[in-house]
């Protein structure tokens, strides 16, 4: 750091400040012309550097404002959803089949009843059949309902389905509807249910291994009366 010697002309007053090194030198006054001589160093004559600097600092303008551009807003993307199950996977695509599938379909009508996605289903049949008569005959019937259960091992393992109407046929009883022996995860809730219309009118039944006996020897001794619903239960979207 230089260390300035402050003094003054003895004849003018002006004030010089020149560095310690000038100790002791004699200089000519470059105001009045008078000879002045520099004092050796002492402390009053060290010169502090805060008010030099302050003054300097005072002298300078103010720098001007920085202007910093906008920052955009960052939203931070919403968290990974977690791995959705395979079954619920399996449910959601059922569900949105079901309702599109037998939407403007006047044979079958399908309401779910619990669940989200449904687990279970009530579906009602506008088909042609038939239901047990006062005298152990059959007699026409329009219409029927079942329910369908969808258990914790679905697909795995097939829907519990249920007739929830009197109906007379060799596949049906008060309740299992006795869908297939060979049920594949792979198989479509929209098909079993179109399938067990199928049943229902007579398009499709086995008297090999029946659930009610007294059908399946109906059914095979009057082969020519079914099916007792002719059309076709697969829906348009579907074909």
């Amino acid at each position: 750091m230089v260390i300035m010697i402050s003094f003054s002309c003895d004849k003018c007053g002006k004030t010089f400040k020149v560095p310690d090194e000038y100790a002791g030198r004699t200089a000519r006054c470059k105001i009045c012309g008078n000879g002045v001589k520099v004092p050796a160093l002492h402390a009053e004559s060290v010169a502090s550097p805060e008010p030099i600097l302050s003054a300097v600092a005072a002298s300078m303008p103010a720098p001007p404002p920085i202007e910093r551009a906008p920052q955009p807003v960052v939203t931070p993307p919403p968290p990974a959803p977690g791995k959705i199950p395979m079954r619920t996977r399996r449910l959601r695509a059922d569900a949105e089949v079901m309702r599109t599938a037998f939407a403007n379909f006047d044979a079958i009508r399908v309401t779910p009843l619990a669940g989200n996605p449904p687990e279970a289903y009530r579906v009602h049949y506008h088909i042609a059949s038939l239901q047990p008569g006062p005298d152990g005959q059959p007699i026409p019937q329009p219409s029927h309902e079942i329910e369908i259960q969808l258990t914790s091992d679905y697909p795995r393992l097939s829907p519990r389905c249920k007739i929830l109407t009197p109906i007379f046929h060799p596949n049906f009883d008060a309740t299992t509807i006795c869908v297939g022996d060979h049920w594949t995860a792979g198989e479509r809730l929209v098909d079993l249910v179109i399938r067990i219309g199928e049943m229902i009118a007579f398009q499709a039944y086995n008297i090999q291994s029946p659930l009610d006996g007294q059908a399946a020897m109906w059914a095979d001794l009057n082969r020519e009366k079914l099916p007792t619903d002719s059309r076709n239960l697969r829906p348009a979207d579907l074909e």
